[in-house]
């Protein structure tokens, strides 16, 4: 490729938000509201004692379809929907009978249950578009129902 070959690749300018072919960063200096994005699952805080352990085949392979389903929806859509079908559902901190984990910090006053398997719960916190999930309750200990 010579100097004056017209093919090159430029690089992108820097602070420019929107290049084709790349995911503009968000502007910090708009607030966002996050019920419009899509969730994130995390898994990294998944309590063994409600754990992917303590779930049959069956319904460690409904956890990943009730992921895949709802990561194609914003939490707007999924705060709309029917809370026993792909919808939420908060429950309140005083209601969980597990102990808390200690990474959960007080300002969590409540936790969000997602049905993953009929109407057994996963059960975590959201924090902008991302889901913890803490616990998955298919014997339906975790909480009174």
């Amino acid at each position: 490729m010579g100097k004056g070959n017209k093919n090159r690749i430029k690089n992108p300018l820097p602070n420019q938000s929107k290049v084709k072919g790349r995911i503009a960063e968000p502007s910090s200096n708009k607030i966002l509201n996050y019920d419009d994005f899509h969730p994130v699952f995390c898994l990294r805080y998944l309590e063994d004692d409600y754990g992917l352990d303590k779930c049959t085949r069956d319904e460690q392979a409904d956890l990943a379809k009730a992921l895949r389903k709802r990561s194609q929806m914003t939490w707007r859509q999924i705060w709309a929907a029917d809370r026993h079908g792909l919808g939420a559902e908060k429950i309140a901190r005083t209601s969980i009978k597990a102990s808390i984990p200690k990474h959960i910090t007080e300002d969590i006053d409540f936790f969000i249950a997602l049905r993953f398997s009929g109407k057994a719960p996963m059960v975590g916190y959201r924090i902008k578009d991302i889901f913890r999930i803490i616990w998955l309750d298919p014997k339906f200990t975790l909480y009174n129902h």
